[in-house]
């Protein structure tokens, strides 16, 4: 099991490969659909966007209300191809890893490759315990989205595997 801390580094990401079992402890974005468009169509307007996207994590969730003392409830992932029409982009921005599930499109893998980025896969069905390992939790653009809001999650050894690593190596492949 690998130990990365966030932001993921490129050095980091070359020592990745397709199924190696990560913990991934620092700062990630959640975004889903209605964002991702958002973000997108600021990107083409020249806006700047409510998160800092060079560099970034993003991960396909959005948390539900936790009870106290927990940050958030279930956090799980959602599934990752309904974002690829968006993520050649966010990838020419910046983002160097994206967490989800399912597989990804042959653009998506190439994008990932040229860009020397990483996707993990989150282990579908485990919300609960994926949001147990959220340490903090604040809504950090699109508030409007309400539940689909970009979140800033500070997280501490949340289990993912590569799913795509830097090369282009696919476990679904």
């Amino acid at each position: 099991m690998k130990k990365i801390f966030l932001p993921i580094t490129s050095e980091d990401i070359e020592k990745l490969k397709a199924g190696d079992d990560v913990l991934l402890t620092g700062r990630i974005y959640t975004a889903r659909d209605m964002a991702h468009k958002m973000i997108i169509e600021g990107v083409k307007d020249r806006q700047v966007p409510p998160i800092v996207l060079y560099g970034s994590t993003i991960y396909y969730a959005g948390p539900t209300p936790g009870n106290p003392p927990k940050v958030v409830g279930s956090c799980g992932p959602t599934t990752s191809s309904r974002m690829d029409k968006f993520t050649p982009v966010l990838l020419d921005v910046g983002i160097k890893a994206m967490i989800g599930k399912g597989r990804r499109s042959a653009a998506v893998r190439e994008a990932i490759k040229r860009h020397k980025a990483v996707y993990f896969l989150a282990p579908a069905g485990c919300g609960a315990l994926l949001g147990s390992k959220i340490k903090s939790a604040r809504i950090a653009g699109f508030s409007e989205l309400g539940p689909e809001a970009i979140y800033e999650l500070e997280v501490e050894d949340f289990p993912v595997m590569v799913g795509i690593d830097a090369k282009g190596n696919d476990i679904y492949k």
